[in-house]
């Protein structure tokens, strides 16, 4: 019997690239939105409510490298 399962490494696949979400092509969700608007407004840049939500998380990082937010002190 193989040891795979997924409960034995809850971590394992926490950090999964956005590229690679099956959902990553649905519309961002509200707090995606809410977000990454107030990351726009503090980096000077416009807030693109079309982004999906894989579009999304990768600009909220982007925004988060930029304005140093999101950053464990």
């Amino acid at each position: 019997m193989s040891d795979d399962n997924p409960k034995t490494h809850p971590f394992s696949n926490a950090e999964k690239n956005p590229d690679d979400w099956t959902t990553g092509d649905e519309p961002m969700t509200g707090a995606q939105a809410s977000y990454l608007k107030t990351l726009s407004e503090e980096a000077g840049e416009s807030f693109d409510d079309t982004l999906s939500k894989a579009d999304a998380s990768k600009k909220i990082d982007s925004l988060q490298e930029q304005t140093g937010r999101g950053k464990a002190d």
